[in-house]
């Protein structure tokens, strides 16, 4: 890892446009904004930078928007993991004697 290809990473705008459509699909409110605030977040997945870092040394020209290198299911796993963080927890519940 890089904080170099972390930080092309997080400013690719085909993967931030993957995203929205992902977070759209999920019923994320206001999708485009959600997903252009999450690019710091996303180069930090598990696996992302290095397969970006890979297709780069490769010269794939827009690693961003291949989805053999960033896939729809990392996408996926990506929001579902972000959304649940952001998620307040439960309230712990009351005890019954």
């Amino acid at each position: 890892m890089s904080y170099l290809t972390q930080a092309k990473l997080a400013g690719d705008q085909l993967i931030i446009q993957r995203v929205t459509a992902c977070a759209a699909s999920e019923g994320v409110p206001d999708a485009p904004f959600w997903a252009s605030q999450q690019g710091w977040r996303l180069s930090a997945q598990p696996g992302w930078d290095a397969a970006y870092e890979s297709a780069l040394a490769s010269k794939v020209s827009e690693p961003g928007g291949d989805s053999s290198v960033i896939s729809d299911g990392m996408i996926l796993a990506a929001v579902q993991a972000i959304r649940k963080a952001e998620s307040p927890p439960d309230p712990p519940q009351a005890e019954t004697n």
